[in-house]
């Protein structure tokens, strides 16, 4: 069990700040950003026309939660990281209290990738992604956005862009409107799993 009381992590991240650590060995910090990177949940959303068709090939089935301590080990899993043990247990204790969610790809029985994320009223927090097969990660990306759009989000928050999101659509915003944005999503009440699927960690396969 970890120091943090979830309740006041909740309430950091509703405020438009996140947690982290400067390596794996430091102490846990909140953080927060001159601008946020949003993934659009309207028209503005895109991805490659070869993604696509990996998509119509069917290679990955999609799961929330199927494995969420390999999703947030692979997230954690490079060089640097910023998600300590402590957070990679503060994770797990936000995924039981129904906070906290692992958006999979599935090759088979194995693990392709994943998006690691904590939902909010109607914003999503993207976390952090990583993928063990080519595309795993990609394709979790563009069915999260439906999976999203499907349950009412608002806010598909990204926190920081890079290339590979900006090949999605993600597009900055200063911290003054994000935190508006933030705070008219938050009063919303949406589910993230699916109602079929309220039990955390039972490996639900979105359809």
């Amino acid at each position: 069990m970890s120091n943090y009381y979830l309740p006041g992590i909740i309430a950091g991240y509703s405020q438009g700040h996140f947690l982290m650590a400067d390596d794996e060995d430091s102490d846990l910090q909140w953080y927060s950003s001159s601008e946020h990177a949003l993934i659009p949940l309207d028209d503005r959303f895109r991805y490659p026309t070869s993604l696509r068709r990996v998509i119509n090939q069917n290679r990955f089935s999609v799961r929330i939660n199927g494995d969420f301590r390999a999703v947030v080990a692979g997230c954690a899993d490079r060089d640097t990281t910023w998600i300590s043990d402590e957070l990679q247990e503060i994770y797990w204790e936000l995924c039981q209290a129904g906070w906290a969610y692992s958006f999979e790809t599935w090759q088979g029985n194995e693990l392709a990738g994943g998006i690691l994320g904590i939902a909010v009223g109607a914003a999503f927090i993207g976390e952090s992604m990583f993928f063990q097969i080519p595309e795993g990660s990609k394709v979790a990306m563009v069915h999260l956005v439906n999976h999203l759009r499907r349950q009412n989000f608002q806010l598909f928050d990204a926190q920081m862009t890079n290339p590979h999101l900006e090949r999605f659509g993600a597009y900055t915003i200063d911290t003054k409107t994000y935190q508006d944005l933030l705070a008219t999503a938050i009063e919303h009440k949406c589910k993230f799993m699916p109602t079929e699927y309220e039990s955390v960690g039972m490996g639900s396969i979105v359809k």
